[in-house]
């Protein structure tokens, strides 16, 4: 199946367009595993058991494994999300943006190694610096086109007087995704919940392809905002949230606090889908 086949199928069978983000933070598991980074696998993967039929689906971020030496971890996390939550799409949240033979090896990296069914990319370096990871047929790559930081504003923000129409770079990211580089059907486009507006403006320009929304949770998003501004019948969204539901608490019961907050997220997700 294709990521986008997955990723339909999932949101169907599960009732959902949420996404749990995977940030493991030692210092903040409970007790008993709390400042051990040789439990993140463990972390994670009760996370994942807990939640896999309420979403649509996983997002590890790499930096949170790699920086613990924990890639071994993230590997064996990957395995036990093929096992255990085989219809659920992971993306692999590693926003890569380097020149082709290096992005020839990262793309290696999330498909290969990882096995991961979609990845996150920059686009700052062009065409050519996104091209490998289309190589993988059925494989999904999300820009990031207008993110979730306030410092997103200092280039994303920005027109481009070159570009007919002058644009905002986040605009012009929007209509190559929609168009010429979307040549197989593989990109998608990373927009933060707490740019509703702006959401609502790369809907317009690229109607159909799947956006990767950030934001919601921890940082502030408004979910039901960002439904109304972003859910299509025929374009997904993938609204994720990260801290509010990992560490819904820091007692034994981590996991079925998280299930919980899970749960409260997808249905107030599925209580904003504009009525037909």
């Amino acid at each position: 199946m294709t990521f986008l086949d997955m990723l339909r199928d999932a949101a169907t069978q599960n009732n959902s367009m949420l996404c749990v983000g995977l940030d493991p933070e030692p210092t903040r598991f409970p007790a008993g595993m709390q400042g051990d980074p040789h439990k993140i696998y463990d972390f994670c993967a009760a996370i994942v058991d807990a939640t896999a039929d309420l979403v649509c689906a996983f997002k590890p971020q790499i930096a949170y494994f790699a920086a613990h030496g924990a890639e071994d971890q993230l590997e064996r996390l990957m395995q036990h999300m093929r096992a255990n939550a085989p219809r659920v799409p992971v993306i692999l949240d590693a926003k890569r943006g380097d020149i082709g033979s290096t992005a020839e090896q990262y793309a290696r990296e999330a498909f290969e190694r990882y096995g991961a069914d979609a990845v996150t990319l920059s686009p700052f370096m062009g065409f050519d610096s996104v091209e490998p990871y289309l190589r993988y047929p059925g494989k999904g790559a999300f820009l990031l086109c207008r993110t979730s930081n306030p410092g997103g504003d200092d280039f994303q923000n920005q027109r481009l007087a070159s570009v007919e129409g002058e644009p905002l770079l986040y605009e012009h990211i929007a209509r190559l995704a929609q168009g010429p580089w979307n040549k197989n059907g593989q990109l998608g486009l990373v927009v933060g919940a707490t740019y509703p507006a702006e959401i609502e403006r790369v809907r317009a320009i690229a109607p159909q392809v799947p956006l990767l929304i950030p934001g919601v949770g921890a940082q502030g998003g408004d979910a039901a905002a960002t439904v109304r501004a972003g859910w299509r019948q025929d374009g997904p969204i993938i609204v994720n949230s990260s801290r509010a539901i990992l560490y819904a608490s820091n007692g034994a019961d981590f996991a079925a606090a998280a299930r919980h907050e899970a749960q409260r997220t997808r249905n107030l997700l599925q209580a904003a889908i504009p009525l037909p």
